[in-house]
């Protein structure tokens, strides 16, 4: 469904997001195109999980695109609250005025605190990739990254939740590391793995 010199089509509107993807595919030949570039409208994410969401993207740009299309659902899901903010991610970071993920790093720690959650307050960044076809084929891969919550957030690195996660065997959070060594740990990354192995083998 994708190989190497193919131009792709990243369902998203997330520059920084969409560095990341073209970071990863830069080894195959992969020309990356983001959905705002082409003027393509972002879908309501109406559905309840990842997969759902990333399926829902993904076809709705190679439907309007008539190019293979990649989207990718993704968030944080903290163990002690029962898998929360999971697919709603973003929205525990909506203002009136937008996104503001300090807003919602403040909301995760805040309830771990209600709930009395013991130490270590462990979450896992969940990633699922769709690789969609104009003719409705898809292909569905999952990556994910451990480790524990850390309070108050460090470093400016990386977007979204990043400087409160301390991945397992670190002792920076993504919000400190370098783009590159995030990248090859990220859940990002190891859902990015499994498309490699599966598109360039």
């Amino acid at each position: 469904m994708l190989k190497r010199g193919d131009r792709l089509l990243v369902a998203t509107h997330n520059r920084g997001k969409l560095e990341e993807i073209a970071d990863l595919l830069a080894p195959f030949d992969v020309t990356v195109v983001g959905a705002g570039d082409l003027g393509l409208p972002e879908p309501e994410e109406t559905e309840t999980t990842f997969v759902g969401n990333a399926r829902l993207k993904a076809h709705a740009a190679a439907k309007a695109s008539g190019l293979v299309a990649l989207a990718d659902d993704s968030g944080l899901a903290v163990d002690a609250l029962g898998g929360a903010p999971g697919v709603f991610t973003a929205d525990w970071a909506t203002t009136a005025k937008g996104r503001d993920f300090a807003v919602g790093m403040e909301r995760v720690w805040r309830e771990l605190e209600v709930a009395k959650a013991p130490e270590p307050r462990t979450a896992q960044f969940c990633c699922t990739l769709v690789l969609a076809a104009p003719d409705g084929q898809d292909l569905v891969f999952e990556g994910k990254s451990s480790g524990r919550l850390v309070w108050p957030g460090r470093g400016e690195q990386g977007h979204g939740f990043d400087p409160i996660f301390m991945p397992d065997g670190f002792t920076q959070t993504f919000g400190e590391m370098d783009r590159w060594e995030k990248n090859r740990l990220s859940h990002r990354a190891d859902a990015f793995a499994k498309l490699v192995a599966a598109c360039f083998p």
